[in-house]
């Protein structure tokens, strides 16, 4: 009988230059371990590497989708790191198409990828792979443990959901900013995706223990409901 497959998009801030190396080491072991369980789908962000990149690419006068592309080369070579500390229980390469993906993930490997296309986020990425794998879920691992009312890193009072209708997600993404390097918790195009293929997908922090708590089903972070 064929594994679960879950697709999990990882901050890149797991990848970022102030981290040591022994945290992808560990992740690389996590996922090793809960391949025995399910089949993970990696997709890497861009995270501040990639965010200095487009912001001197910017300055200099480039295009948005110019500075998108830029966006997605930096996160394939965050996946590249990754893939080189999971050794052979990883597809060899960053796939870079949706076709290409699909294929990946039939080897019944460890696949992680970055980014696809121009115009989309890491997370928009993520929800359009947990789609064509049919993934029986997407876990959105970012730098906040959930969805809150407002950023609680500029608001100590917010409030965090446990659940949170997809509609009411969308108003507040609504403001958003939408330029290359400025998503951050989900994008339209994801929501769409997780609406119309009915997703079952899970908001929580880039954080090994918690991930594998929302693996193993505990509810961790915020759930988002159709």
């Amino acid at each position: 009988m064929a594994k679960k497959r879950i697709v999990i998009k990882l901050s890149g801030r797991v990848f970022g230059i102030e981290n040591n190396e022994k945290l992808l080491k560990d992740y690389a072991t996590f996922l090793v371990k809960i391949s025995k369980i399910c089949q993970p789908i990696i997709v890497a962000g861009g995270g501040k590497i990639a965010r200095h990149y487009i912001s001197h690419a910017r300055s200099s006068g480039a295009d948005e989708s110019t500075l998108d592309e830029l966006g997605i080369e930096v996160s394939r070579l965050n996946a590249k790191l990754l893939i080189y500390a999971l050794k052979d229980k990883a597809y060899p390469h960053p796939p870079t198409t949706l076709t290409e993906t699909r294929h990946a993930v039939d080897s019944g490997l460890i696949v992680v990828a970055g980014g696809l296309h121009p115009g989309q986020s890491t997370n928009g990425t993520a929800a359009l792979i947990a789609e064509k794998v049919q993934a029986s879920e997407f876990l959105n691992a970012t730098d906040v443990d959930g969805i809150y009312d407002s950023d609680p890193r500029k608001n100590p009072k917010a409030k965090k959901f446990k659940r949170i209708e997809l509609r009411n997600l969308r108003n507040i993404l609504v403001h958003e900013d939408s330029l290359a390097g400025g998503y951050d918790l989900m994008d339209i195009v994801a929501l769409k995706v997780i609406e119309r293929s009915k997703i079952k997908t899970r908001v929580l922090k880039a954080d090994i223990s918690i991930l594998e708590k929302a693996i193993k089903g505990s509810p961790v972070g915020t759930e988002i409901i159709l």
